[in-house]
């Protein structure tokens, strides 16, 4: 008896972006079939170890010296055809409406090997604090605390929409780990990865529910929250916004684009229990002070705030 293992290529399809549009452009590759997304961002190697930095100028040098993001998807070649290219073309076009920075969004195909797809972005992910006392590990690293307290997620990039490295999910990290002391349940409004459920239940927060309009969001979801040990007391929804969600949170957060948190204010009320707490982040700096005037009118109120390269991170207080 002969056994043969059949060795598959896959189409690598490379996107040259600026960070403002890294997540916008990884959901569309998502949202086309990829089986994978990796990102390359200069900006994020400042939090990588001096031994790790030189590994990466020798093996990167021109990535290294480069401000452009560059994020890659993975596909079967039966699931690119030249429709497949023109579709990307006109989704790329039109992150151009959200008022991002959006680079030269110039896009590069080829083939790579089955291997070289399975491992494509590891060498670029290590384990990142997050917060004071939170870590997200890659799922093939073997990670030891640095410290007793030290809390630890395990995620795998390739799986995920959302990996807490981007400036955004980042700065929601940060303020749950602020503000989810005694809060009981969550809502995580565009959840994506479910990385922001999880950082919930590691502070504790008893119940965690998250919903998003991408259908692809609920195995995601579930094989992290798995990975991390979590079997109980959370919830995926497939929907658009909160005109699904029928219950009332004592803590939201939701990290998606500004215009579509604009959106959100219309109908966010019917969510909020009683002195709730809203966390906002995916907002451009220079949209701030309009986003928040709007948020004003819905009965929030302006608790804090968090920058981080252009982006802000609002938590508001429900005074309704």
């Amino acid at each position: 008896l002969v056994k043969l293992r059949i060795i598959m290529n896959w189409l690598e399809v490379s996107v040259n972006t600026h960070s403002e549009s890294v997540e916008v452009v990884s959901s569309i590759l998502i949202e086309l079939g990829s089986k994978g997304v990796s990102i390359e961002d200069p900006q994020d190697y400042y939090q990588l170890t001096d031994e790790q930095l030189e590994w990466l100028k020798v093996q990167q040098k021109d990535l290294y010296e480069t401000d452009t993001v560059i994020v890659k998807g993975y596909f079967q070649p039966s699931q690119w055809s030249k429709d497949s290219d023109v579709l990307l073309h006109e989704k790329l076009e039109e992150i151009k409406v959200y008022g991002l920075q959006t680079g030269p969004l110039s896009v590069q195909v080829k083939e790579v090997g089955e291997e070289d797809w399975a491992n494509a972005w590891k060498q670029y992910y290590f384990p990142v604090r997050v917060t004071r006392f939170l870590t997200v590990v890659p799922s093939w690293v073997d990670y030891e605390k640095e410290q007793d307290d030290e809390l630890l997620i395990e995620l795998d990039p390739g799986l995920a929409f959302g990996t807490g490295t981007h400036e955004t999910t980042s700065l929601c990290a940060k303020s749950l780990e602020k503000y989810s002391a005694g809060r009981k349940k969550l809502l995580d409004i565009g959840c994506g990865s479910g990385i922001l459920m999880l950082i919930g239940k590691k502070m504790g927060i008893e119940k965690v529910t998250g919903i998003d309009i991408d259908e692809k969001v609920e195995e995601v979801v579930l094989e992290n929250f798995d990975k991390n040990n979590i079997k109980d007391n959370f919830q995926v929804i497939i929907g658009n916004l909160v005109e699904d969600i029928n219950e009332k949170y004592d803590i939201i957060v939701s990290n998606i684009l500004v215009d579509v948190l604009t959106e959100l204010l219309e109908s966010i009320e019917k969510t909020l229990d009683r002195d709730a707490i809203v966390i906002f982040s995916g907002i451009l700096a220079e949209k701030e002070e309009a986003f928040t005037e709007k948020a004003e009118k819905y009965k929030l109120e302006k608790l804090d705030r968090k920058e981080k390269r252009n982006w802000v991170s609002l938590v508001f207080k429900y005074v309704g």
